[in-house]
Parts: structure tokens; sequence; C-alpha cells
């Protein structure tokens, strides 16, 4: 499996932000099938799912504390890293 992420440490938080297609944010089985398989990739690290429509305005899905953070943080800034993982 390929995918987009990143691990972001900041202010006494570390948690990785996986980029998934928009389907899966609409769906809460989906989001939670989606946190469990990316899971093994980031042992010990909670995770936040994001995408973006077509105008480019993310969504996130995770901790209400980790999503506030990330809404508010500029995305442009994340150094993201294309991985692989499993299968």
């Amino acid at each position: 499996m390929r995918f987009n992420a990143t691990v972001i440490r900041e202010r006494g938080m570390t948690f990785a932000v996986v980029i998934v297609k928009p389907h899966v944010l609409r769906s809460l089985p989906e989001c939670t099938k989606a946190q469990l398989a990316f899971a093994p990739a980031f042992p010990g690290l909670p995770i936040v799912l994001m995408t973006q429509d077509s105008r480019g305005i993310p969504a996130f899905h995770g901790r209400k504390d980790l999503v506030t953070y990330l809404a508010n943080l500029n995305l442009d800034a994340i150094r993201w890293h294309e991985c692989a993982y499993g299968k």
C-alpha cells in the first residue's frame, strides 16, 4: 500500500496525518477501517485522516484536539512523504 502522510511533532503532540480519498471521510466505518489499516505504519501514534475537495479545502477526521490544531495550520507548510506499508 502506498500513501502520502506526515508525522507532526508540535506543542507536545506527536501524531500522523494520512491523506485519503474524499469518500473515506463520508463514512464513519470507512474512517475507522482506514485508521486501523494505517495504524501499523505509525505504531502508538494517533492518526488523523485528511482529504481535500476540488477547491483544495481540507477536511479531517480524528481526535478533536488534533483536528482543531490542523484546521488552524497552514497546510502548505507540511512536508508530505510518500510511504509504503504492507502489501
